[in-house]
């Protein structure tokens, strides 16, 4: 008897919020994640450095969401998905999610540390601002080193970061086929997607044909949102199911 109540409490009572918060993360990464595809898609991102500085200062809202703005919240939320799964499955593996989340916290903090759109839209004031061709010349070259830091480019902080959380979520979904809970069709949409975000980040590093990068990332948007939005509605469920679960515990105590 005590053997039997001892896993359940060690799995449920203490994590009910961060189920509900992580179920609520994932709805909102895939929301987020169909949103900067369609905002990519109808607001191109320039091609120099005064480009992004004149479309700061014509629009700063499409300027944010172009440089990456809306990914600033999508890795936050990443933050709770990931931990919110780490409880969820480490049972089923422990030590392979504690290197899922240890990729995804590694890639999430590289991304923070390489990414600042609000830093972009800072210099493109203080451009707009410059008197002398001097001054000018110093923040295009402020602006052309932020703009390398957050290149999406194989070789760049922002993209390491995205390959590091692309890793932790292929590993997560191999653990997903240790257990019953989830269905093999979601850990299957988990692999593809992750693999295809991996293959994105090598496609950076060995061409820059815009059809080979259409054909990466649209499917691989696509199986992320589906990914997302079925880890969202598991979460959800389990949240929800594990409350009786504390309840029945307390009152045989």
């Amino acid at each position: 008897m005590l053997n039997h109540v001892a896993p359940a409490e060690t799995a449920d009572p203490a994590y009910t919020r961060l189920y509900t918060l992580g179920s609520v993360a994932a709805w909102i990464a895939a929301v987020l994640i169909v949103g900067e595809v369609l905002a990519l898609a109808v607001y191109p991102q320039p091609g120099t450095i005064r480009g992004w500085f004149l479309l700061f200062q014509r629009n700063p809202i499409i300027g944010l969401v172009d440089f990456w703005g809306l990914e600033v919240l999508l890795y936050a939320m990443f933050t709770l998905v990931f931990l919110a799964l780490y409880v969820a499955l480490r049972r089923f593996n422990p030590s392979r999610m504690l290197i899922a989340l240890t990729l995804a916290v590694l890639g999430i903090g590289i991304f923070f540390a390489t990414n600042n759109p609000f830093a972009m839209l800072t210099l493109s004031d203080q451009y707009a601002a410059a008197t002398t061709d001097a001054e000018r010349s110093l923040f295009l070259a402020a602006g052309q080193a932020l703009l390398a830091n957050t290149n999406q480019r194989a070789v760049g902080g922002f993209n390491l970061g995205l390959l590091l959380v692309s890793a932790a979520g292929l590993i997560v979904a191999s653990v997903m086929f240790q257990q019953d809970s989830f269905s093999s069709r979601t850990a299957w949409v988990g692999i593809v997607a992750h693999a295809l975000s991996v293959a994105d980040y090598l496609r950076q590093a060995l061409t820059s044909s815009t059809l080979i990068a259409l054909l990466l990332i649209l499917p691989n948007a696509l199986f992320l949102v589906l990914w997302y939005a079925s880890i969202g509605r598991w979460l959800y469920r389990r949240g929800r199911l594990e409350r009786p679960v504390r309840s029945s515990l307390r009152s045989t105590s």
